[in-house]
């Protein structure tokens, strides 16, 4: 009878673990006004997400409630969270997020949309918005006071995004690209090169500097091309520093992507910047995102300065 009886919790277990609920996916987005907050629920929704937007914080556990119950079937859901909301603050927002951030039920990634204080002010001026936090003051009063009253909720977000340098569509594609639903939960890498120059990405996780290499700037016929067109890429791949700089690079990668997604990280950005970064920098930043899709990585490229002056 006690064999019959152990065999018998066996299979109770075995069938619970098969019925488990996997957890609700939960994206809080927040951040800046005039970030990009709408576009990004907006590129979720298309992906799958329910998409939610200006939902007050105080309602959240229970929109999550009955979906977290057993047949509640599964769901990804966005909701993104601003001062629109008469009940928001950084200690409500913590009120909010720490008791979910426990739960083993709940899949919560916390995401912040940044953006420099001189762009906002432009977007604001371009369509005519008023800033929540103005009142009777200037836009960039209201940004300054925004950026200070959110400072400690960016400091605990799990991933910020700054949309300076974005444009729409690319900001779409990223945020699609970061948070696409997917039965395989393995990590999505950005391979993404810059100027240094035009500063440093912030969203940038490692940063790789590759102005070592031979830069065809200096080259008349070279000048106006960039890292994509083939008499480029042949120029920097004849330095004899480049091939051994790329396989050096794939390979640490490929001892770190696994580490990271360990630990749980879904999303990882490598920058690749050069001087200009039209030419060294989005060369590499090709031919890593090729290396790495070949070795079986989700892996996407973007060059966020290869097209300005």
């Amino acid at each position: 009878m006690m064999a019959i009886a152990s065999n018998q919790q066996n299979l109770d277990q075995a069938g619970a673990a098969a019925t488990a609920k996997p957890p609700v996916r939960l994206l809080l987005i927040t951040g800046l006004s005039g970030a990009g907050r709408t576009l990004a629920l907006k590129a979720l929704e298309d992906v799958g997400y329910e998409a939610i937007d200006n939902l007050p914080l105080s309602l959240i556990n229970g929109l999550l409630y009955p979906l977290t119950r057993p047949g509640g079937g599964d769901h990804a859901i966005a909701i993104a969270v601003d001062f629109r909301q008469r009940d928001f603050s950084t200690e409500a927002f913590d009120q909010a997020t720490a008791p979910l951030a426990a739960r083993k039920d709940i899949d919560l990634t916390v995401v912040f949309l940044d953006c420099e204080n001189q762009v906002l002010a432009r977007r604001f001026t371009e369509t005519r918005r008023r800033h929540p936090l103005a009142e009777d003051r200037t836009v960039m009063d209201g940004i300054v006071r925004e950026r200070q009253l959110l400072a400690p909720i960016k400091n605990r977000a799990d991933l910020v995004v700054d949309t300076s340098n974005l444009t729409v569509g690319e900001l779409r594609a990223l945020v699609a690209g970061q948070f696409r639903l997917s039965d395989d939960p393995g990590l999505s890498v950005l391979v993404l090169s810059f100027s240094y120059r035009q500063g440093l990405p912030r969203e940038a996780d490692l940063v790789f500097d590759v102005r070592f290499l031979t830069n065809p700037h200096y080259v008349d016929e070279l000048r106006p091309l960039t890292g994509r067109d083939p008499g480029v890429g042949a120029y920097i791949a004849a330095d004899p520093a480049c091939e051994p700089f790329l396989e050096s690079l794939s390979n640490m990668l490929a001892t770190l992507l696994p580490l990271y997604q360990r630990e749980g990280k879904s999303y990882l950005t490598v920058a690749i910047g050069c001087t200009g970064g039209r030419h060294r920098s989005v060369y590499t930043a090709e031919e890593l995102t090729r290396r790495l899709s070949v070795a079986g990585h989700k892996v996407q490229v973007r060059h966020r300065d290869a097209d300005k002056a």
